[in-house]
């Protein structure tokens, strides 16, 4: 994993969306579509922000899949994904080819997880756009995560500091008010990506950074097994990056 310290959240952000944009533009090229992954959260703001203004992409060739959702959670809420990613993506690329949301809300949630699985297995990654949590969660896989589970999508129970996470970022007013359980895209299925773009600002995230780069791969830091993939592009900027020594400081 290749790891780039920039000054500022929108410099690091910046510089993400322009490489997983080169990657996108590659992949259609060469097979004439590509297939994303796209994350939610305050870490990708400046990421999606600067995706959507990039120049090239036909993007009616790209379909974007959606890397987790709260279970039971109505589309509504102000911390859906779906609602995120329907402002801060969707709606700046109205010629996107296809969005695959998860439905953290359907009736029937084996039958939503089975529909997530079969469509991406007829859309290989061409390039994930991901963050790490402030407890080394990769997606909402907590840990300890599950490095060996095959299937796409799998439910998954939301550990205490990932939950507060969520209050501290102002999605939930209280603690109680977060949802327990989430659809998260298991791990294997993240790293299968041919690309990865990991952007994660902020002070919060450094203690999380640093496990994740400067102690062994291991589910109980679950963004650590990033390390172990061909292509992975790791984005700080100088408060995220803050506790990592200097060796660990990347370009």
């Amino acid at each position: 994993m290749q790891v780039y310290r920039r000054d500022t959240a929108q410099e690091a952000g910046r510089d993400g969306a322009i490489r997983g944009a080169e990657a996108i533009r590659k992949a259609i090229a060469s097979k004439g579509k590509a297939a994303i992954i796209l994350a939610t959260g305050a870490s990708q703001f400046d990421l999606l922000a600067a995706l959507v203004e990039l120049p090239g992409i036909d993007w009616s060739k790209v379909t974007a899949f959606h890397l987790d959702e709260y279970i039971g959670l109505p589309e509504s809420h102000p911390a859906s994904f779906r609602k995120y990613l329907k402002e801060r993506f969707l709606a700046k690329v109205p010629d996107l080819g296809r969005f695959v949301f998860v439905e953290g809300d359907a009736a029937y949630l084996e039958g939503e997880l089975a529909r997530l699985g079969n469509a991406i297995v007829r859309d290989p990654i061409d390039v994930a756009f991901v963050g790490i949590g402030e407890n080394g969660h990769l997606a909402f896989n907590d840990p300890p995560a599950d490095f060996e589970i095959e299937t796409p999508y799998i439910v998954v129970e939301l550990d205490e500091p990932c939950r507060r996470q969520q209050m501290g970022e102002g999605w939930f007013a209280t603690l109680d008010d977060v949802p327990a359980r989430a659809v998260s895209m298991s791990i294997r299925q993240i790293m299968k990506s041919a690309t990865i773009i990991c952007t994660v600002p902020d002070a919060r995230k450094a203690p999380a950074v640093k496990a994740c780069l400067e102690e062994p791969v291991s589910n109980l830091r679950p963004a650590s097994i990033l390390r172990d993939h061909a292509d992975a592009h790791l984005y700080l900027d100088a408060a995220s990056a803050s506790l990592l020594s200097s060796s660990s400081t990347g370009t």
